[in-house]
């Protein structure tokens, strides 16, 4: 009875969340502010969905998954540019250049272990943000790119209505979220759970530790890159400093899915949902002090990574745990 119970309030629960999902955006004005806050979210959280494979599954901090976001971006606008190729085949293939980049990338990179991974995948971002900046023939240069407007269609990647976009990145959301549920459910799982607890175990254990670490890498890396073209297409602009930009994507994606919780499906999008509002509402209120804004958020954000270091998911199941125990405790004591 208890379990058919539970099964029902999960269920109620689900379809509620779907529903207020989907309707969401015909609530709001379809040309206003809010649901382009809506829209940030749900990009955001499917960035750090896949951030979350290589970060939260295999353990392996990276700080330069905006390399893989400004790839995709890059990829698929100037092949729409310059080539006419649809910004959905432009999407396909910068996922690959960005899969094929962490391909190469990992023979020297996962030989490094903790903060020194952290600094070279740091450091490749970096890299390609000089690229793109100085290499104004091929990438435009510090102007940045801006999306040539077309005929709103499917085939362009443009659409009259916003509330397009949105659908679009939540499917993508969606997308993400499934494939890290296969990842973490499936074989691979298992083998990232035993390199997290212990490489040097895992490796001799029999589990092939680099081609496993090598196989979520290139997913991340081409789901993150699908990420940039679906921003670029939203955004219609883009330039090297924002693109490949350390703060607003490399730590963002890393910080959401730390707020919300690593290694678990549901973590990127409520770190999305907090970090997302506490920025813009932190940049509308103190934007008069330069710096301000950005320094409230930080002890926020600092403040609730020490209350719980595991994430929003981990502090959750402990108010439920204790919930459990004050209901149990009461029941002994009318007993």
């Amino acid at each position: 009875m208890n379990f058919s119970k539970k099964v029902s309030s999960r269920s109620v629960t689900l379809t509620l969340l779907i529903l207020a999902v989907v309707l969401a955006p015909f609530m709001m004005d379809k040309d206003g502010y809010p649901l382009r806050i809506v829209s940030m979210i749900v990009i955001f959280a499917a960035m750090g969905q896949s951030w979350n494979i290589v970060g939260g599954l295999a353990n392996q901090l990276s700080l330069g998954h905006a390399a893989f976001f400004g790839l995709g971006a890059y990829t698929s606008t100037l092949l729409y540019i310059r080539e006419g190729v649809s910004p959905w085949g432009g999407m396909i293939i910068g996922g690959c250049v960005a899969a094929i980049a962490i391909f190469w990338l990992s023979i020297p990179l996962f030989r490094l272990k903790g903060h020194y991974f952290a600094l070279a995948t740091l450091a490749f971002a970096e890299v390609l943000k000089i690229i793109a900046t100085h290499f104004a023939s091929l990438t435009e240069g510090p102007s940045g790119i801006t999306i040539p407007y077309a005929e709103p269609s499917f085939a362009n990647f443009q659409f009259e209505s916003p509330v397009s976009y949105y659908f679009i990145m939540l499917l993508l959301l969606v997308f993400i979220s499934l494939i890290f549920y296969m990842l973490s459910t499936g074989a691979s799982g298992f083998k990232l759970k035993a390199i997290r607890e212990n490489e040097q175990a895992a490796e001799v254990s029999g589990i092939d530790t680099y081609r496993t670490k090598l196989k979520v890498s290139m997913i991340s890396a081409f789901m993150m890159a699908i990420c940039g073209t679906v921003y670029a297409q939203f955004t219609y602009f883009f330039d090297p400093e924002s693109i490949f930009s350390m703060t607003d994507i490399s730590i963002k994606v890393a910080l959401i899915c730390i707020v919300g919780g690593m290694a678990s499906v549901w973590g990127p999008i409520i770190g999305a949902m907090f970090i997302i509002p506490l920025e813009e509402i932190a940049v509308s209120n103190l934007s008069d002090i330069a710096g301000l804004a950005q320094l409230v958020t930080s002890i926020i954000l600092i403040m609730a990574i020490i209350y719980e270091p595991k994430g929003a998911i981990e502090a959750y199941a402990r108010f439920r745990r204790y919930l459990k125990q004050r209901k149990n405790a009461a029941s002994s004591a009318v007993l």
